[in-house]
Formats: C-alpha cells, structure tokens, sequence
C-alpha cells in the first residue's frame, strides 16, 4: 500500500505542480509505473480547473469563464504539457530531418510554429468550453483532462521512444500489463461517471473528437520521428484534450 502511494505520488508530482509530501519516493522503477495513475491525476486537474469554471460563472458572463480554467490548469501543470505542444511543432514543422526535428525540440526557445499551435491551442479550449450549461463544461474538463493523459498512456504503450535520454526515459518501460489495467481501469471510471449524468450521444462525439485529436497528432509526429518522445506525449494530450471538447461542442 505505501508503495502505491509514493507511486501515485510520483504522478503527481511528474505530471503536476502541486505540492507532495517530501520524501524518499523516488525511484525509476516506481516512476515507470506512476503511468498507471496518469487518467486519475488528470483528472484532479480537470476537477480543479472546473472549480475555477464554476466559481468564474457565478460572477462572469461569456468565454471568462472558460479563459480563467485554462489559465488555472497551466498554473497547476507549469504548461507541461502545452510545452510539448509547442516544442512539437517547433520540431515537425522546422526540421528537414529526424535529426533536425529532435534537435530542434530540445531547443527552450520558442519558434513561429509552437506559438501558432498554443494560440489556436488556447482558443480552441476557450471556444469549445463556452457553451450555455456551466455543469457540462466542468464534466468535460475532469474527463477531458483525465481521458487526454490516458490517451498519453496508449502512445507509450503502442510506440517507441526515440531518444536515449530524456524526461520521459523512465516512463517509456512502464507499460506493463498490470499499468495498462489500472491506467485503462480509470479510464472507464470516467466514462461511467461521464454516463451516470449525460446522454450517450454526448459521449459519442466527445470520444470521436478525442480519438481523431490523439490519430492526428501521432500522423503529425510518427512519420517524421518514427515514435515519441517527452514532447510528443504533451501534444497528444493537448490534442486529444481539445477533439474531446471540440466533439461536445459539436454535440451541443
């Protein structure tokens, strides 16, 4: 039980800012297998980021709403994510080569791709997330965020990681079946949860616009890369985040 905890703890703490108990928690093996808990710390932030929405509704008309979650998740994440968004599009779109594109990606400077992609990125999510009913905007964010980072999962699990160091060395071995259970088991938790207060057909859009967000973006990478790495695992996450609001949207 203890090591399950510091496993979950590892999660928390890779994928987010939010303070963990100090400790000695820390190994490679553990964080290899913290992607199990990948759909359930996302959805925290998703639940978090809700919070924000439905507090902001009380008080604000419009998109506001919808702009003050977003800006609440990058400061519960540190943009992790969008990060690997930007520095994706940075590499895919500026690199000739594999080579270029990776060296590319490592570079922490901003180029006209990454900016491009996290402005639509960011107007996408604020634009999709405004709609009439505050509950189902802040169902989308706890399941959006959680069903995006287990999209994340299923990149690790059916991938390769191209590089030989990296942020994301430790986790490209962790997905054994036993992870794959959990990480997929909180996954439907989500969809019951999801099913217990909307209709199918919300679901169904929804879950379309996430599987074409996370296909997407792996034809945008993988033939260039031929597999993933840090970066790319941030960009399907975004991707996969916003076809699940955008599919909503199209639903409502």
């Amino acid at each position: 039980m203890k090591n399950e905890a510091a496993i979950f703890l590892l999660a928390l703490q890779f994928l987010t800012r939010l303070p963990v108990p100090s400790g000695q928690i820390y190994s490679p093996e553990r964080l290899a297998a913290s992607i199990k808990y990948y759909p359930l710390v996302g959805a925290i932030v998703g639940a978090l980021c809700a919070a924000v929405y439905w507090a902001a509704d009380i008080v604000f008309p419009g998109a506001i709403p919808a702009v003050l979650a977003i800006a609440a998740g990058l400061l519960i994440t540190g943009a992790f994510h969008e990060d690997g968004l930007a520095d994706t599009f940075d590499g895919v779109g500026g690199g000739v080569t594999r080579e270029q594109s990776l060296t590319i990606m490592k570079d922490s400077r901003i180029g006209t791709y990454g900016a491009a992609a996290l402005i639509l990125a960011f107007a996408l999510k604020a634009a999709a997330l405004t709609i009439p009913s505050a509950l189902l905007a802040c169902s989308a964010l706890v399941v959006g965020h959680g069903l995006s980072r287990l999209s994340s999962v299923l990149v690790i699990a059916t991938s390769r990681y191209v590089r030989g160091e990296g942020a994301a060395k430790p986790v490209a071995n962790g997905a054994s079946p036993s992870a794959l259970v959990v990480a997929f088991g909180g996954g439907l938790l989500l969809l019951t949860i999801w099913l217990s207060f909307w209709p199918v057909p919300s679901l169904l859009w929804a879950g379309l616009g996430l599987c074409v967000g996370h296909v997407a973006m792996r034809l945008f990478f993988e033939r260039k890369l031929g597999g993933y790495t840090g970066d790319t695992l941030g960009a399907v996450q975004q991707a996969s985040e916003i076809g699940f609001y955008l599919g909503l949207a199209a639903w409502v």
